[in-house]
């Protein structure tokens, strides 16, 4: 079977073939959805670049290989700003023209035309907000936060129904909702105001029969169910050292995949060795049934040696039926 086929029965918990690092995907988005503005702007540029995107937030570029911080909130003052600000529309032409050229030359037979919605609403929120302004305006202006969700999603929606024009099979929506050792919100607060929002989106996409990979960074085990009820088909990156793995697997099996859990760290520091233990190790605790793209739990530049011994590992070690003892000394 091809890289798509196998992807998706690795998906479906339905006998691939072999574990892969992730879908085969043919990506598009949309001018902004990278933190790109109407005059330019971009986390390519050097450091020391600042920049506004598409929903007005200031970018400031301050460090060599890391993604710009958004500085400068244009809705820092709830509700005040509000009746001023000029929400972006998934029609403009400049917002919406580079998805129609994205997506030529897809060859559909061998990978998933997948569209992009990150910072799909708690990020975006605090984008726009500043993140201690948005965690206590759930307390302090919960109206108005509330607009303010509705209204990024509203804008999600515009842009899901050009992919969906498209014919995407497969999106990827992210938003961080963990730390290291917790939630950044609390369930209580994640189900009041996020999750309605998600479910307007995620209804469109499940109705038509869309795969969607959800990215959340640190601890996540508390919204586990949140993530399944929804409709989430693969979730990453299911980072190492926040999250008790054992667990994660034992409560999606079946129902959830998962994409990552190698320690980005390990893979950074090495040795050689030891990152294919790992990966072995990996393989055989959340992929025994399918269900599992294996891969790194971060994204970082990694030594080119290091990171071409995981894949290495994955190909070596992740042909089902898979083997416990099949490491090697190579």
């Amino acid at each position: 079977m091809n890289a798509k086929e196998n992807a998706l029965r690795i998906v479906r918990f339905d006998s691939p073939e072999r574990v892969t690092g992730g879908c085969p995907a043919h990506g598009v988005g949309y001018l902004g959805c990278n933190h790109e503005g109407f005059a330019g702007g971009g986390h390519h540029l050097p450091v020391g670049s600042v920049w506004r995107d598409i929903w007005g937030t200031e970018w400031h570029r301050e460090h060599e290989g890391v993604m710009g911080f958004p500085r400068g909130n244009p809705l820092a003052n709830l509700p005040a700003d509000l009746a001023a600000y000029a929400w972006p529309d998934p029609d403009d032409e400049r917002i919406i023209r580079p998805v129609y050229e994205q997506v030529k030359g897809c060859n559909r037979e061998e990978a998933f035309l997948c569209g992009s919605h990150r910072d799909t609403l708690w990020e975006k929120c605090y984008m726009l907000l500043g993140m201690e302004n948005a965690m206590c305006g759930f307390y302090t202006e919960p109206v108005a936060m509330r607009e303010v969700l509705h209204r990024i999603m509203d804008f999600q929606l515009g842009i899901a129904r050009h992919y969906l024009g498209l014919g995407v099979e497969l999106v990827n929506m992210s938003d961080d909702l963990g730390t290291q050792c917790g939630l950044l919100l609390s369930p209580a607060l994640i189900a009041d105001f996020l999750v309605p929002e998600y479910r307007r989106l995620f209804a469109l996409y499940k109705a038509k029969g869309v795969l969607v990979n959800f990215h959340s960074c640190g601890h996540i085990e508390p919204v586990l169910d949140v993530f399944m009820e929804l409709g989430v088909d693969i979730l990453n990156p299911v980072q190492a050292t926040a999250n008790n793995l054992d667990i994660i697997r034992a409560r999606t099996a079946g129902r959830m995949a998962l994409q990552g859990g190698v320690s980005s760290g390990m893979i950074a520091a090495g040795p050689i060795e030891a990152i294919r233990t790992e990966v072995h190790r990996r393989i055989w605790q959340l992929g025994r049934e399918g269900g599992y793209f294996c891969g790194p739990d971060q994204g970082m530049p990694w030594p080119e040696t290091h990171i071409q011994a995981l894949r290495d590992a994955i190909a070596e070690f992740g042909r089902y039926p898979l083997n416990l003892n099949l490491i090697s000394k190579g």
